[in-house]
């Protein structure tokens, strides 16, 4: 791990990045929650507390970023500040990221998202992007001012669980050969769609920590599509009520509905209530589709890409890629 010089802030050096680790998950969570409710606070919502996020989803985050997930400390070893850096394949992005509250106006946000541009460049990515809240015009006006310019909405819709005719086909459910065999074939089918892209540690870790599925689309050595769900809740502390697709890829847009059978199916099966898709708001016919399957939206993201690293719709083919954790 390569250590950058101290930064001087103006009261009190800080030093960094570091590699953050699951050890650190509870400095993370502190941190998280005092700078997102203080955003929510400026931004007009006084009674918002943003609670922590699940320790499992953080394990996650961290391994998944491996040393991308980047903090910064104070002279007393306390973090202060982080950026959680990832990138699949060539599609890099990064998130979450913030600024303790109280060292916040002295620069730091700056260096932070600077740090994770250079490490997805090193790595070799063709996108470097981040989704923000798009209400929140300091935010958009900050990361403008480093270079990134807005995209399209990214919409959170959910969709009521609901039962199918046939099982849908899992992973998890898969013997080991046909598993490896399922797997890279999920790999070559992201490939076609979206040359560069990979997902297949993601399919990978979900599948080992026992966080959710993966659910396939047509048969084992030959997918035309998958999706990749995860079943723990967000937040620590709450019930599970809601599957998370956190990366979806299709063959041809045609197979969205009966994915959406199959995942909506898979939800009904474990209990849970619904299923929540973040939809990029460059795919319009996939979003009409979704509502008029009865999907509510839940939420709204602004897209924001670094100048010249912006991730492109695919000519054939659909992805959809959580750009949050």
């Amino acid at each position: 791990m390569t250590v950058t010089p101290r930064v001087w802030s103006k009261t009190r050096p800080v030093e960094g990045p570091f590699a953050a680790t699951t050890a650190d998950i509870d400095a993370l969570n502190e941190v998280f929650t005092e700078a997102f409710t203080e955003r929510y606070r400026r931004d007009g919502l006084t009674g918002v507390r943003v609670p922590a996020l699940n320790p499992a989803v953080w394990r996650y985050a961290i391994e998944d970023a491996g040393d991308g997930a980047l903090c910064w400390r104070d002279e007393r070893g306390r973090i202060i500040a982080f950026n959680i850096v990832h990138h699949s394949g060539t599609e890099g992005w990064m998130g979450p990221l913030c600024v303790r509250p109280d060292q916040q106006g002295m620069g730091l946000g700056k260096i932070i998202v600077q740090n994770g541009m250079s490490w997805l460049r090193r790595n070799e990515a063709r996108v470097i992007g981040l989704e923000t809240m798009p209400r929140t015009m300091d935010n958009i006006g900050f990361y403008s001012n480093l270079g990134f310019v807005p995209g399209h909405m990214t919409v959170t819709l959910t969709l009521e669980a609901n039962a199918g005719d046939h099982p849908p086909l899992l992973l998890s459910r898969l013997p080991g050969p046909q598993r490896a065999v399922a797997m890279a074939q999920c790999k070559a089918l992201t490939e076609r769609v979206m040359p560069g892209y990979d997902y297949t540690r993601e399919l990978e870790l979900t599948d080992r920590m026992a966080l959710g599925d993966t659910v396939l689309l047509g048969s084992v050595d030959a997918p035309i599509g998958f999706a990749l769900c995860h079943s723990v809740s967000l937040v620590e502390g709450r019930t599970r009520d809601e599957l998370r697709v956190l990366k979806l890829v299709l063959a041809s847009r045609d197979d969205l509905a009966p994915m959406i059978g199959a995942l909506t199916d898979f939800t009904k099966r474990l209990g849970m209530r619904r299923l929540a898709i973040r939809l990029q708001g460059d795919y319009t016919d996939a979003y009409r589709l979704l509502v008029r399957l009865g999907a509510r939206v839940r939420w709204t993201d602004l897209r924001m890409s670094a100048h010249g690293w912006m991730d492109v719709v695919p000519t054939n083919g659909m992805i959809l890629s959580n750009w949050e954790i």
